[in-house]
């Protein structure tokens, strides 16, 4: 029996020797030992534990009440990232933005301890297992989400129960255009994010620092705007009948590039206008050349016109570009009206003529009856009556001048009526341009410097 101790002594002390030390050995039961190696390395919990106990099925989170329910409101922080903007459309007064949209706001309830990371990234579908800001876009016309490959939606929640919520979107807003100056005109399209259902007593948004509420992609164009770097921050509460509604809007400001309007419409309507005063070289004796000349400039002047106005809404106000292509009309209908007043002016002797001829045969006829009148009075006493007053006293019959004098007359009055058509497109080749020069001017100061500074200063 003693034998038999000793080797098992020995035996313990030999495993003592060959297992690494890591203090006193002990021997304990096995339920004790399990205890005290939990004591002393805590195990964290399982993922799906953790999930089930911060979502609430095990720790009684609700999803219908607010973070800090009949207390202070909840303080949302919004910023955007811009995607890509553009299709800024002038009929409809709308714009399409695509945009990441995050709020960032703290939920006391899914603060936790239990897992070592200081944030967690979790899956979009557990998005309706939490409370949300319910946030809406104010002059929305329409929106889609995405959800190729899968939900772009991002929800991330952090130790202290901050929640992160992004989520990307296409968005259609509305946009009052005033387009006086179209098209060198600068718009203001603003966003405004407004709280739907929470009053100002449960919920406010507010926007992350300046530099960072909206940001833009790197290398972001417009087919037709710039998009200024400044972007106009500030809040737009809303009264309602229902109470007051927490709401925060930022506003964009496009400058047009009016290139392509200077190709497709000012340079051409500007070409048809010089075109038109090609008349005023143009022989006045060539009517069919001037004439077809004239009402071609005018046709075409109007086709530019119409199209100038076919991509812009049916506004009651004048803009720039209906005074440009009014008066480019302007001058085209004068162009043809000039040799009209040409025409009619080279013309004038005819009928000057034609009326010296009416006024001959008129006086020959009062000659003539004058005459009969004479010597019916005198009739039996003519040869005493011609005797007594001599030979040139009588009154003679009116004879008209030679052919070779009416000849004569007619060519000067032609020459000083010709004269006068000539000098009037003279003048017309020096009033023309000269005019359209002093409207260009007047036209570009005004729309591109002056109107421009004072409707939308250049901070």
């Amino acid at each position: 029996m003693g034998a038999l101790r000793a080797g098992a002594f020995a035996f313990l002390l030999l495993l003592g020797c060959l297992l690494p030390r890591r203090g006193p050995l002990r021997l304990v039961s096995g339920r004790e030992e399990i205890k005290s190696a939990s004591r002393s390395s805590p195990q964290p919990m399982s993922p799906s534990d953790f999930l089930d106990k911060l979502m609430g099925r095990t720790s009684g989170y609700d999803a219908r009440i607010r973070p800090n329910f009949k207390g202070l409101p909840v303080n949302v922080t919004c910023n955007i990232f811009i995607n890509s903007f553009g299709s800024v459309t002038e009929t409809t007064m709308d714009y399409r933005v695509n945009v990441f949209l995050r709020q960032q706001w703290n939920d006391p309830r899914l603060a936790y301890r239990e897992y070592p990371d200081d944030s967690l990234d979790l899956d979009p579908s557990m998005l309706d297992s939490i409370w949300k800001p319910d946030l809406f876009f104010a002059n929305e016309k329409g929106a889609s989400f995405h959800e190729v490959t899968t939900d772009n939606k991002l929800l991330r929640i952090f130790k202290n129960g901050n929640v992160l919520y992004s989520i990307r979107l296409t968005l259609i807003l509305s946009c009052p255009m005033d387009l006086k100056n179209f098209p060198m005109d600068i718009q203001t399209c603003t966003m405004q994010l407004e709280s739907f259902g929470y009053t100002m007593n449960d919920l406010i948004f507010e926007w992350l620092e300046e530099q960072e509420a909206v940001q833009v992609a790197e290398g972001l164009t417009l087919p037709q705007f710039i998009l200024r770097d400044e972007k106009d921050l500030g809040y737009c509460t809303k009264y309602y009948n229902t109470g007051k509604f927490t709401c925060i809007e930022v506003k964009f400001h496009l400058e047009r590039q009016m290139g392509y309007y200077l190709i497709q419409m000012y340079i051409p309507s500007l070409l048809i206008v010089i075109l038109s005063w090609v008349s005023f070289w143009i022989n006045m004796d060539a009517a069919p050349a001037r004439v077809g000349l004239g009402i071609t400039t005018v046709l075409t002047m109007t086709t530019q016109s119409a199209g100038s106005r076919a991509s812009l809404p049916k506004v009651s106000y004048v803009k720039a570009i209906d005074i440009w292509m009014a008066v480019c009309l302007l001058f085209v209908f004068a162009a043809l009206l000039e040799y009209a007043a040409v025409n009619f002016v080279s013309r004038q002797h005819k009928e000057f003529m034609r009326l010296r001829r009416r006024q001959r045969r008129q006086r020959m006829e009062e000659e003539l009856v004058r005459e009969s009148r004479f010597y019916l009075r005198g009739y039996g006493l003519g040869h005493c009556l011609q005797a007594k007053e001599g030979p040139g006293e009588g009154p003679g019959i009116y004879s008209p001048p030679p052919a070779s004098a009416l000849l004569r007359e007619g060519e000067t009055l032609r020459r000083r009526y010709v004269d006068r058509a000539k000098r009037i497109d003279t003048i017309s080749r020096a009033v023309f341009p000269f005019t359209f020069l002093v409207f260009n001017i007047f036209y570009w100061v005004i729309y591109k410097v002056l109107r421009s500074e004072d409707i939308h200063p250049v901070p």
